[in-house]
């Protein structure tokens, strides 16, 4: 089993090619990998509850962990309560973590 940190920075309103990233990381998922999808800049947007959070908690409820950057959140006035279920909050040092334990990664 190997571990990989997706890292995600577009919105998916105006890139159309974050769900396939978000479909890269259910397929390594369900390979039984560990899988890390790290939503950075504006790809944080998602997180907020609403309906285009909704394929976030399915990833999550999939085993997928996802996790917000915590900063791009309060830039974008984004606060914890306002996050959906299902995504973590994390510092950017999230990803120095995942790379120097090994994790492959991938940023998009």
């Amino acid at each position: 089993m190997a571990k990989y940190l997706l890292i995600e920075s577009r919105d998916p309103f105006d890139a159309a090619e974050v769900g396939n990233h978000y479909e890269v990381a259910e397929t390594l998922k369900k390979a039984g990998n560990e899988v890390t999808l790290f939503l950075v800049e504006n790809g944080v947007l998602p997180a907020r509850k609403s309906p285009a959070s909704e394929r976030l908690t399915a990833l999550s409820k999939a085993g997928v962990t996802v996790l917000a950057d915590a900063f791009s959140l309060k830039e974008r006035g984004i606060g914890d309560g306002s996050v959906a279920e299902g995504i973590g909050t994390s510092p950017l040092e999230t990803v120095i973590d995942q790379l120097e334990a090994g994790a492959k990664a991938v940023w998009h």
